[in-house]
């Protein structure tokens, strides 16, 4: 069994991995996670030691028994532990204090769901779920903990329930999903940090006393720290060591703090951002909290990344194209932005479906009065004037080329100067009497509001039955500012920005499964909204709006530790490149688009006849390993190129009988030093061909001692070998 009780103990396990909790006087101590270790007992960790203004429960005599020095599963504030807490409320009599006992658990068949919010679901995996039920009586408040724990998968999921089940209101001030206590401090906190056009740095820092958090207040996950992090052993590497992943399934406000303790042990806590937090609870009611995905890998980062992997794509996203093959689409947007007519579409498909593409997507402009980011938001209808005719002649004229169709919306956002702001200014998030901040000239619809919502919805439904469109790319290109809402009181706008990514699930639920063959591609300017909670409705996220193919390396090196391969949007971009002026050539940014969804974003009717053939080469290449890059193993085999003179990455067929190395050598230099990579992943055992030189050597060899890159003239050069095993 993946979970079980014996003796106050609870013993959660994974194929590699251990989780341990003991009812200790009432109280839920977290005792153990990490490798695994049966059904031993390792609550002898926990030693009750007399510190130094650390006062003890009711009714303990036992100095050394404290809530400051416990490890706690789930701390509240106010009875004692000082250390970061998951649960703050503010009860009718003003007081704050929470005091959380035991009192009973439930073991089930299955994985738990939770009712407006993205989880994982079981699949085809045998899971379990734990249910801990703690609970203050003083006030009645209730606590449902919930355990997902998939075995093969090495995840254990968290979140949790407060249940108000007092006569008078409770106000929660703060709400994590989950919390690890460790007994050390010897690790290393990594996390992603960015900014727009430069998403998920890799950060490695050595835990300090005190706290280490990041985190968001913009109302999404956001380009400038990502809800995911790592802490790990300071010796971890990506082949060795121990590592912890923590993936927050939530696409809005976010903390993720680490702390490390007097005592030199640490506290992880993850959830929701108590920034303007404030959820009132009446009798009866319940505040469901977001999902995290724990992972634990006792062999370094390489197996934590490739543990998410698996566990995203397959038992988190959904859908027709969790598995199905994309089509490999060129978008408009970068050879034409506002500038486009049907005749100029259709120029750009025909030469596309020459090239061997197979989409055609309509960018932003289409709709109302849209010929620059000023106006038209909010008003979904074609802009028949400008196409020259209705959106089924041009969906029509490009499914007659050959291609398949797809449009850009932005349904959360709203333009001042537009038909819909006019008739309803009450709909966007602004504070009354206050003048509003604006991003990108636009402003936020109340996606909390259920009219809202219904009108943007019926709107998109039009358009998306009025032609065979086939993809849609979500966008959304602003964070929230002045949040308030018109419809609730204001005791209750504590909640709007909770409340706003409830209901744009709600919105994402209803319309994919309203149109369960289209494939939507979420978007956020880029990477702004690329978390493990939108995956749930978006299989693939448009990776950063930076296409130059440099600065694509270190995004996607990043962006590779946590998510799957399957869910980056990249394409290959005009040189010199729109963002930075960068020429780097066309088979190096072919090799590092192919690392993700595939596709192009330039004008192919401007292409030299030579470029043309390197996209033809790129198409053939990209179907002829689709389902190696797609469905294989992910190794790193360098770091982002911050450090190393080349960066370097794999992918290895699941029976290690294939593998694909890419690589893209940042700096020419003169009399140039020869530089070996180091492949992973391979069957020591057997003898690899290599395909483009017809050397045969064994993986033991490829693995030791490497293979030499050819020396290349030129910055930004690429180079790839495909291996087969010698049959």
């Amino acid at each position: 069994m993946a979970i079980y009780y014996k003796n106050n103990m609870f013993y959660l396990h994974t194929k590699n991995s251990t989780y341990q909790m003991k009812v200790e006087r009432d109280f839920l101590l977290h005792v153990y996670y990490g490798p695994y270790v049966g059904e031993t007992d390792m609550s002898y960790l926990i030693k009750n030691i007399d510190r130094g203004f650390a006062g003890n429960p009711d009714g303990i005599t036992e100095k050394g028994f404290s809530l400051e020095t416990q490890p706690l599963e789930y701390p509240a504030y106010g009875t004692g532990d000082f250390k970061n807490d998951c649960l703050k409320v503010v009860y009718a009599d003003g007081s704050h204090v929470t005091d959380l006992k035991y009192v009973s658990y439930d073991i089930k068949e299955g994985k738990y769901a939770l009712e407006g919010l993205p989880a994982m679901y079981q699949g085809e995996e045998d899971v379990q779920t734990l249910e801990i039920v703690l609970k203050d009586e003083y006030k009645n408040l209730e606590v449902v903990l919930y355990y997902g724990v998939f075995e093969n998968l090495d995840i254990i999921t968290r979140a949790c329930k407060i249940i108000n089940k007092g006569k008078e209101k409770v106000n929660v001030l703060r709400a994590y999903s989950m919390c690890l206590d460790f007994t050390y401090k010897d690790m290393d906190f990594i996390h992603f940090y960015g900014r727009h056009a430069m998403e998920r740095t890799m950060e490695r820092t050595p835990l300090l006393h005190g706290m280490q958090s990041v985190g968001s207040r913009r109302g999404f996950s956001s380009h400038q720290h990502n809800p995911f992090v790592i802490l790990c052993k300071q010796d971890a590497t990506e082949e060795s060591g121990w590592c912890y992943g923590a993936s927050f399934v939530y696409s809005g406000n976010f903390a993720a703090e680490a702390e490390v303790t007097q005592v030199d042990g640490t506290r992880f806590t993850m959830g929701i951002h108590d920034a303007q937090f404030n959820f009132e609870l009446q009798q009866g009611e319940a505040f469901v909290t977001p999902e995290v995905l724990l992972s634990f890998s006792p062999v370094g980062l390489g197996q934590l990344s490739r543990n998410y992997h698996k566990a995203i794509r397959y038992n988190l996203c959904r859908g027709k194209y969790k598995t199905a093959r994309r089509p490999i689409l060129i978008n408009n947007w970068e050879a034409t932005y506002f500038d486009f007519n049907t005749e100029k579409l259709l120029d750009i498909a025909k030469e596309a479906k020459n090239l061997g593409i197979e989409m055609l997507v309509m960018d932003d402009g289409w709709f109302g009065k849209r010929d620059d980011d000023v106006s038209g938001l909010g008003d979904w209808f074609v802009n028949e004037q400008k196409l020259g005719g209705k959106l089924k002649d041009l969906v029509d004229g490009v499914n007659e080329i050959g291609l398949k169709f797809g449009i850009w919306f932005e349904p959360e956002m709203i333009s001042e100067d537009s038909d819909l702001y006019r008739a309803h200014p009450d709909w966007a998030l602004q504070i009354p009497g206050r003048a509003p901040t604006r991003g990108r000239q636009q402003l936020v619809l109340d996606f909390s509001r259920e009219d809202v919502r219904s009108c943007i919805f019926n709107q998109m439904c039009e358009i998306l039955e009025s032609a065979n469109i086939e993809y849609v790319k979500w966008d959304a290109n602003r964070h929230l500012t002045d949040v308030w809402s018109a419809m609730v009181s204001s005791e209750r706008q504590g909640e709007i920005f909770h409340r706003y990514i409830l209901g744009l699930y709600d919105f994402l639920e209803k319309i994919t499964q309203r149109f369960p063959d289209i494939l939507f591609e979420g978007c956020s300017g880029g990477g702004g909204r690329f978390d493990a909670g939108m995956m749930y409705y978006h299989p693939q996220i448009w990776c950063s709006d930076d296409t130059d193919a440099i600065e694509r390396l270190e995004i996607q090196y990043g962006t590779s530790f946590a998510y799957p391969i399957s869910t980056v949007g990249s394409h290959v971009s005009v040189c010199p490149n729109h963002q930075t002026g960068r020429t780097v050539s066309m088979k190096t940014r072919g090799v590092v688009a192919m690392s993700g969804t595939f596709g192009y974003e330039l004008d192919v009717t401007k292409m030299s006849e030579e470029d043309k053939q390197m996209v033809r080469e790129q198409i053939e290449d990209f179907k002829k390993y689709y389902d190696l890059i797609q469905n294989g193993d992910y190794y790193r085999l360098t770091d982002d190129g911050r450090k190393s003179p080349f960066v370097a990455w794999q992918f290895v067929s699941q029976d290690k009988k294939e593998a694909l190395v890419n690589v893209v050598v940042l700096r020419a230099r003169a009399n140039a030093m020869l530089h070996i990579v180091h492949i992973k992943g391979l069957d020591p055992e057997k003898l690899y061909s290599i395909e483009e030189t017809g050397e045969k050597l064994s993986g033991r060899a490829l693995m030791s001692g490497g293979y030499p890159i050819p020396i290349m003239e030129n910055d930004y050069q690429a180079w790839q070998i495909h291996l087969v095993v010698c049959e």
